[in-house]
C-alpha cells in the first residue's frame, strides 16, 4: 500500500523534543494543542499524511522557534480516535524519510516543503543481510541479560529486509534521541546497521559487566554488593 502513496512537496509538520520517527514505525501520539487538532481535522479530510521532526536544541545564530532537524519522516494516520474532550489518540505509521527544505508558513500550524530521502545500498544486497543476521543475533544476547521483551525479539525475527529491520530495531531499541537522529539521517543501509551495532555492541558489554559485578544479587538487593 505504501508505495502507492506519493508524498506531496509540503507536508504539515509537528516539531517535537526528542522524538525521532522512522519509516514504517508506528507512532502513537497524543494531540491536544489547538494548533495540531486543526492539522489533524485537516489531514483526517485529505491525505492523512504529516511529517514528525524532532526539534533541533543544538545552539544556534538565531532564536528560530522550534527548529527542526534537517530530517524527518513523513507518515500516514493508521488509526484516530476522537476523545470527548476534543484530544484526539492516534497511531501514525511511517512511510519515508524527508529533507526538511524549508519552513513555508506556521499558521493555522506549521507546514513545510520536503525532499524524500531513498535509502542508498553501497554494497551488495548479502552483505546487508549478513549484517541483518549480526545485529539480531546480538539483540538476542542482549534480551537473555534483561531489558528487551521477548515480543521484540519475535517480531524482529520476521522483518527479513535490512532497511526495514534497521529502522525498526532503532525505532523500538535505541533509547538516545541524538543516536536515533543521525541514524536516521544514515541514508546507506550498510553503514546505518554498522553505526547501531556499534552503539548496541557497547551497550551489551555494559551490561554484561554489570551483570557480572551484581553476581546472585537480585536488582532490588544491589546496594547490598
Amino acid at each position: 500500500m505504501e508505495m502507492e502513496i506519493t508524498v506531496p512537496d509540503e507536508v504539515p509538520v509537528m516539531t517535537l523534543p526528542q522524538v525521532v520517527f522512522f519509516p514504517q514505525a508506528l507512532l502513537p501520539l497524543h494531540i491536544f494543542e489547538p494548533r495540531y487538532r486543526q492539522m489533524l481535522k485537516d489531514v483526517l479530510g485529505a491525505d492523512r499524511l504529516f511529517a514528525v521532526a524532532q526539534r533541533d536544541d543544538r545552539p544556534a545564530l538565531d532564536d528560530a522557534f522550534e527548529p527542526p532537524h534537517r530530517v524527518a519522516s513523513v507518515g500516514i494516520v493508521r488509526a484516530c480516535q476522537e476523545n470527548a474532550d476534543g484530544t484526539s489518540n492516534l497511531l501514525l505509521q511511517g512511510l519515508c524519510r524527508v529533507e526538511v527544505r524549508g519552513i513555508i508558513e506556521e499558521a493555522p500550524y506549521r507546514r513545510i516543503h520536503v525532499r524524500p530521502l531513498p535509502s542508498t545500498v553501497a554494497e551488495d544486497e548479502i552483505a546487508n543481510v549478513r549484517r541483518r543476521d549480526a545485529l539480531l543475533d546480538l539483540i538476542a544476547r542482549k534480551q537473555k541479560l534483561g531489558g528487551i521483551p521477548e515480543e521484540m525479539i519475535d517480531f524482529l525475527r520476521n522483518v527479513h529486509d535490512p532497511d526495514t529491520f534497521v529502522d525498526l530495531a532503532a525505532a523500538t531499541l535505541c533509547e538516545n534521541a541524538a543516536l536515533k537522529q543521525q541514524l536516521l539521517e544514515t541514508l546507506d543501509v550498510g553503514a546505518r546497521f554498522d553505526l547501531f551495532h556499534r552503539r548496541l555492541r557497547r551497550d551489551f558489554e555494559q551490561l554484561r559487566l554489570q551483570r557480572l559485578l551484581q553476581g546472585p544479587l537480585g536488582d532490588d538487593d544491589i546496594a547490598a554488593n
